[in-house]
Parts: C-alpha cells; structure tokens; sequence
C-alpha cells in the first residue's frame, strides 16, 4: 500500500511548504536519481541538481519544479493540482508582505514585542543599581550552514510556544554533529523575538577545564551592566540577581556544550518572557524541556557541504570521489567540513586524494585534522568523561565485525549478563556513542558511527590486552554458536540431528537465552548478517573448529528464510578452512549441509559429490554423523530415478537414525522409501509409511516432517484419484510450512494444492496458487518445483480443453526435467505433452512423445 503524501494546503511559510515537498519526497522512497528517472518517465526533466536545490533552500520553488516533483513521487493530477495552487497562493501571500519583508522566519508582531517598563535602573541587594543594557554576545553566524531546514522549523515552532515559564529547548547529538553552529543559527533566526539582548557561553562540558556556574555568572552580570562592588561575592547572591534581572526581560540564553543538568540549572533564567537553547553530547535526561536530537546529514545535504566550500566545477569533475568522502565521513557534519576545508586550502589537490585516505582505517582519524580542529579530539574528549567500565565497552564493541548489533553482543564480549550490557549502553547512548538503529524483537539494535568506532579500535589497540582481546571475541563465538544452534533445534526444520554444543565456549545465562530466543526465526532474521560476519571474523582468525560449527548451525535458518547466497559463500570458506586444518569432523558436517544446499538448488551432480565425502570424512564419528549424509544422498539418487540405490540408502539412513535416537532422520528416510513405492504404483505401501512418518512426526513435535508427511499423503491421495482428501492434506501442509517460515515448503504444498483443485472443480482457484507458485520456484531458482507447477498447470489447461496452451506448459516441464536428470518425472511430463499434442489432433508428434516417455522409463528402470 502506497503512503499517501502530504497535503499542501496547511503550510503557512515558504519554509513550511519546502518541508512537505520534502515529507512528499521521503513518504515516496525514491532516491534523487529515482525521482530524476520517474520525472523523465512523466514527460519532466527534473534533475538531481534541481532536487536537492528546491529541497534544501529557503526559497519557493519554480511551478513546473513543483508539478514534476510531484508527479514523479506518485501524484495523480488532481494532486499536483492542488500542489501548484497551494504555491501560487503562498506565492501571492508573501509578495503581498512586501519586498522587503523576509519569509521565514517571521519577525514577532508588534503585540509580542518586549514591553519596556518605565524603569531603566533595578535595585541590588547593596543598594546599588545596574544599568540595563542590550547585551548580543552570540556568535557570528556562519554563512557555511546547509540543510537542517526541518530542524530549524522545529526549533522555530517549539521556541514560538508560550507558558508559565521560560521556553527551553534541549539540542543534542555527538560529538561534530554540529551542534553548535546549529543553536547560533537558531539564536540569529530568533534575536528578533528577544529584543532585550542574547546570551551565549561555551560550558567546555567536556574539556579538561570545565566552565564554572559561578564565572559564567559573573560574565552574564557584567554584559547586564553589574560592574565592580555590585557584583555578589558567592553563588547565591549571583543567581539571585541574574534571575532578578531577567524577570522582566524578553532574553535568549544559549548554553553551549553543557557535560550535565547541574552545570546548568543555576544558568537558567525564571521570566516567562525568556528562552534557553542548551546543546550538550549528552541526552541531558534529568532536564526538562523540548527535545530536539540532531542526526547525521544525508549524502546530498553532505555534497551541498562539499560544494559551498569546493565550488561546482571541482565537484562535478570528481562527483564520484566527492560522493566517498561524505559517506566515508558518516555524514558527519565536522567530518565533511574538515575534509573540505583541507581541501579547500590546497586547491591543486584531486578530491580522489582525501577520499582514498580516507578508505584507509588507520588513516581516518588523522585525514580529518585541519589546523586546531580535529575530529579524534572532539570524539576523545566525549570518551575521556566516560566512566571506565563505558570507555572498556566502547572498546571491545569497536572490534566487533560489524557496526550493528544486539545487546547480547556485548554482554558476550565482557562475560556479562544482559542487564548489565543494556545498562553500559545506556551509557553510552547518553553520550551519544552509540546510537539505536532499531527496536528488534529483543529489544533496541544499536549502531556505533564509523568515525567512532575508528577512535574506540586506537584505543582498544593500546587499552586492550592482546588476550582479553581475543578472550572477548572467543566468548562472542561461543555465545553466536550457542544461540544459533539452539534456535536451529527449537524450530526443528534439520534433520541432521548433529549438536554444536561441545564448541562453546561461553554462553549466556538460561533467562537470558530464552529472552532472546522467544522467536528464534525472528531473532535470526535481524541477527543473520551479524552472524554471518560473527563465522567470517572468526574464520580470519582461523579459529576454525568453532566457526565451522556456526555456519552448520546456520543452516537451518539459511534453508528456512532462503537465503542461498549466503549460505553457499560462508559454508565454502568454512569448508576450505576446516579441510586446510584437517578437521574431519567440521569437513563432514560442513559437506553435508552443502549437498542439502546443492540439492535444493538442482545441482544434483555436485549434492551426490558433497554427501559421499560427508560420509568418507564421517568414518569413526558415529551415526548421527552419518544418519544426515546417507538420508541426503539417498534423496539425491531417487530424483536421479535411481531407485535401488535410493532405496538402500534410506533403509541404512533409517536404522543409523534409530541407533542414534534421531526421529528427525527417521522420519526423512522412512519418507522417501514411501515416496519411492508412491513412484512405482504402490500407493497402499507408500500410504503406510506416510501414515508412520506422520506420527512419529507429531508425537516428537517435528513440525517439518508432520508438514512433509501431510504433502505425501496428499500425493497419494492424488494418485488413488481422491482429490478432496488430498486437498485435506495439502492445505495443513502448507499452512504448517507458511507458519514456519519456510516459503519453499510453503510453495511445494500449495503447488499441488493448486493441481487438486483444479481436478476437483475449482479451477480458478487452483490456477491462482498454481501461478504463484510458478513465481516463488523461479525466484527461488528451484528448476524442479518450476517444472512441477508447469506441468500441472499443463493438466489444468487439458482439463479446460485448451490443447495449444498445455502443450507449451507441458514442453517447458519437460525441458527442465530433462535439464536435471529427473527421470521419472520426464517419463510424467511426456505422457502429458502426447495427451496435448492428440487433443490438438497432432497425432504424429503424440505418438513421439509417447515413445520418448517410454525411453525415460526404461532408462529409470535399467
């Protein structure tokens, strides 16, 4: 469903109608040059260029910009309609204010300005009198300042409120967010509010040489024009005055790098007719007031940067090497301006130069230094107000394989419980050195910006000992393994049977597990990349036994959520490592899971090479080892058409399954035999066991073999001619596999579901899951569940008496089963594609059919 866009109709400003045209951009989900190629489509020329100008500039955009922006994020045109109008109106508005009246922000009307008073002079404790002055001690404004146009609509609209006391605005973020730069541009934009003067100190929060309240007062009194004698010797008296002097007064006070509350709440003023900005690294939790976070710039606010500072001729020349150094820079605002400013000052400088240093993590840090600015110093002062225990775990989450990740990552790399690893993460989120990426089924996924975790790996480096460095990502191996495997056994989907536990080597406590495992497939799901790089970071350190055994124990979960491509890359570098060492046992399994994989993907040839190693390798290890690869590579020689191998194969699968206690196993041989006798017309036979398999599936809770069960069962109904029951058995099927999670599953159930109904007199129906299913094999890349569904869909097309259709259905099912060697199933296919060609009254190309599917048997049956 298509979110709707904004309507145009509420913005009052330029400013706020420039803020919808960006909420209408964000709400369509296309990028600049998305918007550029669907505005082409339309008929519009619209390039990036113009975008990113009409989107982060204060002015009103040209009409035909508007229309085609528009347009291109989905309008229809009654929306773009409305769209131009609202802009021609607003146009008319501010052209009505007068030439010289500027749009935004608005000035405060004349009813709103500060009434004076008749006093010029207010009493002291000492009798004395301080002069009242207009004291305007902001910084200079910085003519570098792009983007933040949402933000400062914000702080706009939340500073323009008015209450019983004063309007306080909070401005956090990290280190080099900007911060800075941002509240000074805010206290320009709103001086005009505050006619009685603004005030602005830099706290230095963080330096080693925090300002003291008690100065700070002593310098805000004496730009209010308390002088000599009347200036109070101790705190109280200071704040005492400083309040009384404001009560009155329409003030901005703007506190800059405030560490914490308490070095600011003796600097805030009591007059309702006052307002603060205070920016702090810190998320400033005990105070009060409206919370406005700063994050990040995007690429194009970060180029805008670059171009203000390079020029437009140095940055189309090297867009590409431009564009790396703002996502290298994280879209840090310090980043990005050092960068440019390095570059700025050495205009014979290729922007390709600063952007391969910075590729360089070694060199990061140092690259983003220009003069007394840099950005390590701005992160080290952030760190060095840390307690220990946060600075220790900001190191070791710096070593982790990856930016993202759980809480449960960290309370494996230091040994601790959950509740201990959220708490130092709150720490840190205070300080803005890890930021929440994402709310997970297990609570917040964090993400540490790359500049920092550069700055946390140079500390670990000469923080962290060599052994608590490698004990910390033994301990996260341990725990990864320990939480994959137990997911992969609670969702039951392998039947390998094969249990990694004896290489853990740490792993969280039991309260703490079942937490996170209270979805396992969820868990998976937004744990699967970590995981992944987890087992690769491990491989580079060859600690193979252990990281082998994480990517067996992924593969379930591989299998359930499809993800092939990973699990065929990492098994293949587990499997080299493990053969390099010569470890046998980590070789078998990995074998194995790679014939299962293989199989799936119809590479039967390559899946028979991987089960008969996995069993040479498996020699001596037991029968839980071998119970896996023979089952497996008895499946591969029944899609062969190779029957009598099948056959003995799962028969010593089976009693290898049993000795070992592994239902699992049991009930994926006992399957297949039936699935053989199925085959070969003994449907009573083949019906016993599928009966069997689906017993011992429900009494030992294998939900995978009662789904499987289910589908044979409906197989020989379908065969024995009884439709309705087999649809009976194919819907539970798929409702089973669908709940799981296992779309391929899913799919071979609702593929034949589709045939029976079909057969019984539902042909709409059947044709829809037969069409869907079509689509979920071809996604999959699975050729025989392709053919399957053609060939049904070829039945379906002869039972609806369309001859033309079900032959080129029924020549694909062939090509593909004869693609893969299926024999048994060309021999299906053939038989079909006659019935098409006879029907079409081509008797000639029937009868060849015929005898080709004749030749298919014979050649299953020799």
């Amino acid at each position: 469903m298509t979110t709707p866009l904004p309507l145009p109709g509420s913005a009052r400003t330029v400013a706020e109608f420039v803020a919808l045209l960006r909420v209408a951009k964000n709400r369509s989900g296309l990028s600049y040059r998305a918007l550029e190629s669907a505005a082409r489509k339309a008929g519009d020329h619209l390039p990036v260029s113009t975008v990113a100008s009409a989107l982060s500039r204060g002015a009103l955009p040209r009409p035909d910009v508007v229309a085609a922006l528009i347009r291109a994020c989905g309008g229809d045109p009654s929306t773009v309609r409305n769209w131009v109008e609202a802009r021609a109106a607003l146009a008319r508005r501010e052209n009505a204010a007068g030439p010289g009246s500027a749009p935004w922000p608005p000035s405060a009307p004349p009813d709103r300005m500060a009434e004076r008073g008749d006093e010029t002079e207010t009493e002291t404790e000492g009798g004395a009198a301080a002069r009242q002055l207009t004291p305007c001690l902001l910084p200079a404004d910085q003519t570098l300042f792009v983007g933040r146009h949402d933000e400062l609509s914000t702080a706009y609209r939340l500073m323009d409120r008015e209450g019983p006391g004063p309007v306080t605005l909070l401005i956090t973020g990290p280190a080099g967010i900007g911060k800075t730069a941002f509240a000074i541009r805010v206290g320009h934009l709103l001086a005009a509010r505050f006619p009685d003067g603004q005030l602005y100190v830099d706290l230095r929060g963080f330096d080693e040489g925090p300002a003291e309240p008690f100065t700070v007062l002593g310098a805000f009194l004496r730009a209010l024009g308390v002088h000599g004698g009347v200036m109070p010797p101790e705190m109280t008296g200071r704040v005492h005055l400083y309040r009384t002097l404001l009560a009155r007064r329409r003030m901005l006070i703007v506190l800059d790098n405030a560490a914490a509350a308490r070095q600011v709440s003796d600097l805030l003023p009591n007059g309702a007719r006052c307002a603060v900005v205070v920016t702090s690294r810190t998320t400033l939790a005990d105070m009060s007031g409206h919370r406005l976070p700063l994050g990040v710039l995007d690429s194009a606010t970060g180029l805008a940067l670059l171009r203000e500072m390079l020029g437009s001729d140095r940055m189309d020349t090297e867009s590409a090497s431009a564009l790396s150094i703002v996502d290298t820079c994280g879209g840090l605002p310090l980043a990005v301006w050092v960068a440019g400013a390095r570059l700025a000052a050495r205009p014979h400088w290729p922007l390709a130069k600063v952007a391969r240093a910075l590729v360089d993590e070694q060199r990061k840090l140092d690259e983003l230094a220009v003069g007394h600015i840099a950005v390590r110093a701005s992160l080290e002062l952030t760190y060095r107000g840390m307690a220990p225990a946060a600075r220790h775990a900001l190191c070791l989450l710096s070593i982790l394989p990856m930016a993202e990740f759980g809480a449960w990552a960290l309370a494996a790399l230091l040994g601790v419980g959950l509740a201990e690893a959220e708490s130092l993460l709150d720490d840190l989120l205070e300080v803005h050195l890890v930021g929440v990426r994402a709310v997970g089924t297990t609570g917040f996924r964090y993400q540490l910006h790359d500049l920092v975790r550069a700055l946390g790996r140079e500390r670990a480096r000469s923080e962290v000992e060599r052994r608590e460095h490698d004990e910390a990502l033994a301990r996260l191996l341990g725990a990864s393994l320990h939480l994959a495997d137990l997911a992969a056994d609670t969702l039951s989907v392998d039947f390998q049977g094969v249990s990694q536990t004896d290489l853990v080597s740490w792993r969280p406590s039991p309260a703490d597990t079942d937490l996170l495992l209270a979805a396992p497939l969820d868990w998976f799901t937004e744990e699967r990349q970590f995981l992944i790089s987890v087992a690769d970071q491990a491989l580079d350190r060859v600690d193979v036994a252990p990281a082998a055994g994480l990517a067996t124990a992924l593969t379930t979960l591989f299998q359930v959520g499809s993800h092939f491509d990973d699990w065929e890359r990492l098994q293949e570098r587990a499997l080299k490592a493990a053969l390099h060492v010569d470890d046998k046992r980590s070789a078998s399994q990995l074998h194995r899971c790679l014939g299962e994989l293989t199989t799936i993907l119809d590479r039967y040839p390559e899946a028979l090479t991987h089960f008969e190693r996995a069993l040479l390798l498996a020699e001596g290890l037991g029968p839980s080892y071998r119970a896996g690869a023979t089952a497996g590579l008895a499946y591969v020689h029944r899609l062969l058409g190779q029957y009598d191998e099948a056959v003995t194969r799962f028969e010593e699968a089976a009693e290898l399954a049993r000795v070992a206690g592994n239902a699992n196993c049991l009930v994926y041989a006992t399957n297949g035999i039936g699935v053989i006798d199925l085959e070969h017309g003994r449907v009573d036979a083949a019906m016993e066991r599928f009966a069997e398999c689906l017993r011992v599936s429900r009494d030992a809770g294998y939900r995978p073999g009662e789904a499987q069960a289910l589908r044979c069962l409906g197989q020989g109904h379908r065969a024995a001619g009884d439709h309705t029951s087999a649809v009976d058995c194919f819907r539970p099927a798929a409702a089973i596999s669908e709940e799981l999670g296992d779309r391929l599953s899913a799919t071979h159930a609702t593929c034949w579901l589709g045939d029976v109904l079909v057969r019984c007199g539902a042909p709409l129906e059947g044709r829809r899951m037969l069409a869907r299913s079509l689509w979920t094999y071809r996604e999959f890349g699975n050729l025989w569940g392709e053919a399957a569904t053609l060939y049904a869909l070829a039945e379906a097309q002869l039972a609806a008496g369309r001859p033309e259709q079900a032959r080129r259905r029924a020549e694909a099912a062939v090509g593909l089963w004869r693609r893969i060697g299926a024999r048994s199933w060309l021999a299906t296919g053939l038989d079909t594609l006659a019935r098409a060609h006879e029907l079409a009254g081509d008797h000639a190309d029937a009868a060849r059919a015929r005898e080709a599917a004749e030749a298919a048997r014979a050649a299953r049956n020799g």
